[in-house]
C-alpha cells in the first residue's frame, strides 16, 4: 500500500472516529484510497480496511465502555442508520446507539454498496446505500 492510500484510510478513520465527517464523505474518501470494504469489531475495538490489491490497514479504536446489548434489534440499528444517514447523529453517538441494539460487528462493502450488521448469533441487518 501506498503512503497516500494509507493517510487517506488513517485520516479518514481518525476523522470518523471524532465525529467529524459523516459516513457519505467516508465512503467517498475510502474510495479515493482503492478501499473495497472495511470491517469493524466493536467488541475487538479493531477496525481492518480492504483494499482491491489485497493490502489491508488495521486500526484499533477505544472499546465500549458499557455491556454490548444480548440481544440483536434490527428495528433499533435500522434507526440508528437513518439517524446517520439524516445527519441528525454522528459516528461517536452511532456506535453507542448500535451497540445498545446488540450490534456486535459490521462490514461495508463499498464496491457492492451496502452494510451487513451483525448480532451476537449471527443476526444481520443489510442496509443497502442510498441512491
Amino acid at each position: 500500500m501506498n503512503e497516500t492510500s494509507f493517510s487517506v484510510i488513517k485520516t479518514t478513520f481518525e476523522a470518523s472516529n471524532q465525529g467529524t465527517i459523516h459516513f457519505g464523505q467516508v465512503v467517498s474518501q475510502l474510495l479515493t484510497a482503492g478501499v473495497e470494504s472495511y470491517y469493524v469489531d466493536y467488541r475487538n475495538g479493531r477496525t481492518t480496511y480492504y483494499l482491491s490489491d489485497g493490502a489491508t490497514a488495521d486500526f484499533t479504536f477505544e472499546k465500549p465502555k458499557h455491556q454490548i446489548a444480548d440481544l440483536f434489534d434490527g428495528n433499533a440499528v435500522k434507526a440508528a442508520i437513518l439517524g446517520a444517514q439524516q445527519g441528525r447523529i454522528m459516528y461517536p453517538e452511532f456506535k453507542v446507539l448500535s451497540q445498545a441494539a446488540g450490534c456486535v460487528a459490521y462490514t461495508v462493502w463499498i464496491s457492492g454498496r451496502h452494510v451487513v450488521y451483525m448480532g451476537r448469533r449471527g443476526e444481520t441487518h443489510i442496509e443497502r446505500f442510498p441512491d
